[in-house]
């Protein structure tokens, strides 16, 4: 399930397109300012950002700068009002923005500009270097996994079961997608993948016992919420 994020301070406006998203499947997290907006944004990963440009306490423009500079590659979909579009535009590209909607936006409008940038985005997705979740930052062309700055180390297989589940974060997982993955045609017990992700949560979750980031689905398998 794609995750988007809507930062407006509109409450009607934010309503109405977190209800028209969540009518269309995708899971909707909000933000009324800009502070917390780029809070959430920093701290979480979306798969979109719908970004209002007049905001309280940080605007459209810094958010998105900010964005850019923490090396977050998430699309940006600013909003801008007509009377100040083509500025809006110009000065939004240079802050990184991806594609602009215009206020009032009807509902099949947005719908399908969010639906375009996300099939953008996704045939762009396997190109990325590198990836954030909380304070892991993973480099899969050098290998390397980053905890607050720090090196940690993961065996070959757990850095494959690793790139396996953010290839398909939110998206549940069984032991046979994940032996498949990693073990190939090697012939092993599906309660071989347990440990593990034992393992995994040790290294990457803040508390193992009540894990964020790695879940387990039970009688399926896990699911990746990074």
């Amino acid at each position: 399930m794609d995750r988007i994020l809507i930062i407006e301070d509109d409450e009607a406006i934010l309503l109405g397109f977190k209800d028209d998203l969540e009518f269309e499947g995708f899971a909707v997290s909000c933000a009324e300012n800009g502070k917390d907006g780029l809070n959430q944004a920093l701290d979480k990963n979306f798969d979109l950002i719908i970004l209002d440009i007049l905001l309280p306490e940080l605007n459209g423009f810094e958010v998105c700068r900010k964005i850019r500079e923490a090396g977050r590659s998430v699309p940006i979909l600013m909003l801008t009002a007509a009377r100040t579009e083509e500025m809006d535009k110009v000065r939004g590209l240079e802050m990184g923005a991806d594609d602009y909607l215009t206020k009032p936006v009807g509902t099949r409008e947005l719908a399908a500009r969010v639906k375009a940038i996300l099939r953008r985005s996704k045939g762009n997705r396997e190109f990325s270097d590198t990836y954030r979740f909380g304070d892991i930052l993973v480099d899969f062309k050098s290998h390397k996994v980053v905890k607050s700055g720090s090196e940690i180390h993961l065996t070959a297989l757990e850095f494959k079961l690793l790139s396996y589940f953010i290839q398909h974060r939110g998206d549940v997982v069984t032991r046979d997608d994940l032996l498949d993955e990693a073990w190939g045609d090697a012939i092993v017990s599906p309660r071989t993948i347990d440990p593990h992700i034992v393992h995994l949560r040790r290294k990457r979750e803040k508390d193992p016992s009540a894990p964020r980031f790695f879940s387990s689905i039970r009688g399926i398998g896990y699911r990746f919420d990074g």
